[in-house]
């Protein structure tokens, strides 16, 4: 059996939301020269909003399921 490297939605999201808590732990430290502060700032602003796309388009998938769809709805270029 063959492996691809895609991974699953939930596992995407399991990824960049332990990604996020380790950027929030560094920033909690308080310690770390501005620049580096910043640069792990903006990078958990933009992991935040990818968890966040993951989350929306599961919910929607799920409101399609409990309204009687049998096909889960195509990723728009936005959800990507």
């Amino acid at each position: 059996m063959t492996q691809t490297n895609e991974r699953s939605p939930g596992e995407e999201y399991e990824t960049l939301y332990s990604r996020l808590q380790q950027i929030v732990e560094h920033l909690e430290t308080g310690d770390l020269p501005l620049a580096l502060a910043l640069a792990l700032y903006e990078e958990g602003v933009a992991t935040a909003e990818a968890c966040q796309r993951l989350l929306d388009h599961a919910a929607l998938r799920v409101r399609t399921l409990m309204d009687g769809g049998d096909q889960s709805p195509a990723m728009t270029e936005t959800d990507e």
